[in-house]
């Protein structure tokens, strides 16, 4: 195993305090499915977070997982769906969403990862056309694919744009911890429930040993959820164990306060870097640092950490390489590393 892991934010097993909620309930016997009092006390608890009395919250097992089925439930055979050409939707999860049979339409960004009206509206105009898949919903993250997040008055506009244009606004948070926790946000989880059809809280990537929270926000994508979601093996048989994760993770703050670690954890490394000269490909407020090497420095890191080959840079010769930090991640991981470069 290499000296330091930055790869992603999913290297670690989960929090003592998960680990020991888990163990506390480990011989205690529950109702399966969900329908049990710790998955109860856990949408609970969301619905109060967000202040959304009438959300519908649905744990499921993984980020892609979650996608496919929610987008699986809110559209039609016929409809489609927005979002950046950078998603993890569109190149990260084998197709998972057009294997339901929705096509993804791609709104090319730069590094930021983010969409706006402006990139949708030709979109609309062109699907006018009847030969071609509908638009119904726009998917973004938060944060993106590139580390960074969108401010109130973003998502804000992007909202209003597609309420005014019947179109679903559907936001992945497999890493929203870090985005609500960034000092870059002035987002709430309540703007999130007003502004959204629906949205993700994942726990996988911050501090759970699984488990991605959605919360449905618009009542009419509500009813039978759960067919669709067992018809798509998304059902955990021992569903209350998603439940147990997730109140642990959310009653007294334990999610937040591990997603501003990760955070502080990212902002060390990235001063760092910067400090010894490196070029950075985007200033990313995030968990994720994003830099540009050559290949010699690429060959030195090989030997060194395990980190995330990401794309080609502009510069011949040179690759855009990302570190992710997280819960477990140490300062002396981020300075023995950056000592190791010098």
């Amino acid at each position: 195993m290499k000296q330091y892991l930055f790869r992603n934010d999913y290297s670690f097993g989960a929090h003592p305090k998960v680990l020991a909620a888990l163990a506390e309930t480990n011989l205690e016997g529950n109702i399966g499915y969900g329908d049990d009092h710790y998955c109860d006390r856990a949408k609970a608890l969301i619905r109060d977070l967000c202040r959304c009395p009438q959300a519908e919250v649905e744990f499921l097992i993984g980020g892609t997982q979650t996608n496919a089925t929610a987008i699986a439930a809110f559209l039609r055979p016929w409809e489609g769906v927005i979002a950046a050409d950078s998603s993890h939707i569109n190149g990260h999860e084998v197709g998972a969403v057009e294997a339901t049979g929705h096509k993804i339409l791609q709104i090319p960004t730069g590094p930021d990862g983010k969409i706006t009206s402006v990139q949708i509206a030709p979109i609309l105009e062109r699907h006018r056309d009847v030969h071609l898949v509908k638009p119904r919903l726009v998917e973004i993250a938060d944060a993106t694919e590139s580390g960074m997040v969108y401010t109130k008055d973003e998502l804000t506009a992007l909202s209003e744009y597609c309420r005014a244009n019947e179109l679903l606004l559907f936001l992945d948070g497999a890493r929203l911890g870090s985005a609500l926790s960034s000092t870059k946000n002035d987002l709430t989880l309540p703007d999130l429930a007003r502004l959204t059809d629906a949205f993700t809280i994942g726990g996988t990537k911050n501090g759970a040993l699984m488990g991605e929270a959605l919360v449905i926000t618009n009542p009419a994508l509500q009813p039978d959820f759960f067919r669709i979601k067992k018809q798509m093996g998304a059902v955990l048989a021992k569903g209350w164990l998603l439940g147990v994760q997730f109140e642990a993770l959310l009653k007294d703050g334990l999610y937040f306060e591990m997603a501003r670690h990760a955070n502080a954890m990212a902002a060390r490394l990235q001063a760092g870097l910067k400090s010894l000269g490196w070029q950075l490909w985007v200033e990313s407020p995030t968990n994720q640092v994003f830099a540009v090497v050559n290949d010699a420095t690429k060959d030195k890191l090989d030997q060194l950490c395990a980190y995330e080959t990401w794309c080609p840079a502009q510069e011949t010769g040179r690759t855009v390489i990302r570190f992710v930090t997280c819960f477990a991640t140490a300062p002396e991981d981020v300075d023995g590393f950056l000592a190791a470069l010098r």
